[in-house]
């Protein structure tokens, strides 16, 4: 038996306009973050779940609380859903982080598991946490659907780890997910079958596939 998760990145924070690493700074959400999470709420009224899970952070569950009263639930918080802690980097851009230690960025960039910011959290740990986090929500709702609402960086590690991509290619193989856009992921098992990617909540999804062949 499967289930299928409906990984959403919360809604647009007060930092995103300035590009600061967010983390585990509890940041509240712009007017913007507020409307894409009506809008998140009306397309998950329409495309329907068994459950909603966030994390901890105000963004994340502000994000999932109008989503979950549109679906009549109660949002599961996940503390293991919680984005990673970026250390040096909190609350920082790249550009400022660059112009005090420019070998710690190149570092970061050539791969940011090895070369993981002074302080921070490794992202194979939070990438294990992550997972195992989705995968104990799909056990608890074998042949349903949960809607997961947590972070970009985090929900990138934890599509990594599933898919069996080395996690310090996180940045590469997902530069991005946007706000409030949905990554619908299958999880039958030890087996992860990726079956949308950052797809637009102003928009009503296709019919889904079958699940994994017999």
């Amino acid at each position: 038996m499967s289930a299928r998760l409906l990984l959403v990145r919360h809604g647009e924070t007060v930092w995103h306009a300035e590009n600061r690493y967010a983390g585990t700074s509890d940041i509240d959400l712009t007017e913007r973050g507020h409307r894409q999470a009506r809008a998140l709420a009306r397309w998950a009224g329409r495309r329907g779940a068994d459950a909603v899970a966030c994390s901890p952070l105000s963004r994340a569950r502000r994000t999932a609380e109008p989503a979950a009263r549109a679906l009549g639930l109660v949002p599961e918080v996940i503390e293991d859903l919680r984005e990673l802690d970026f250390g040096w980097g909190e609350g920082r851009t790249i550009a400022e982080l660059e112009a005090e230690d420019p070998a710690a960025v190149a570092a970061f960039r050539r791969d940011p598991e090895t070369g993981a910011f002074p302080g921070s959290e490794p992202p194979g740990r939070a990438a294990a946490r992550a997972v195992a986090a989705l995968r104990g929500l799909a056990a608890a709702h074998e042949g349903g659907t949960v809607l997961v609402v947590a972070h970009n960086s985090l929900l990138r590690l934890a599509l990594c780890a599933l898919l069996t991509i080395p996690v310090g290619r996180y940045r590469q193989v997902f530069p991005r997910l946007d706000n409030a856009a949905v990554t619908e992921v299958e999880l039958a098992g030890e087996a992860t079958a990726l079956r949308s990617l950052n797809v637009p909540t102003e928009t009503v999804p296709a019919a889904g596939a079958e699940g994994f062949p017999a």
